[in-house]
């Protein structure tokens, strides 16, 4: 397994095929959706290298994962409800 930050996959990804089309912006758009499993380590987001080119010759669909909403108020749970005074 070889984790690469988004820049170094991208480079990766370029050596291999000069000529791909992907790009650091669509790279980033694909982790931030969650159509491609990445890891968050600090403010790093990596990837694996050998499923992303697995990705991009058709040979790996990934599942999708269920983005987190953020920036909403959530309700509390009943348990944390307040108590009358």
């Amino acid at each position: 397994m070889r984790m690469r930050t988004l820049p170094e996959a991208i480079r990766h990804i370029k050596e291999l095929d000069p000529e791909s089309a992907l790009t650091p912006h669509a790279l980033r758009m694909l982790v931030l959706s969650g159509k491609f499993p990445h890891i968050k380590i600090g403010t790093k987001r990596l990837v694996n290298v050998d499923l992303l080119e697995d990705y991009l010759r058709g040979d790996y669909i990934p599942h999708p994962v269920e983005k987190q909403e953020r920036g909403m108020i959530r309700a509390l749970p009943e348990r944390f409800e307040r108590r009358q005074a």
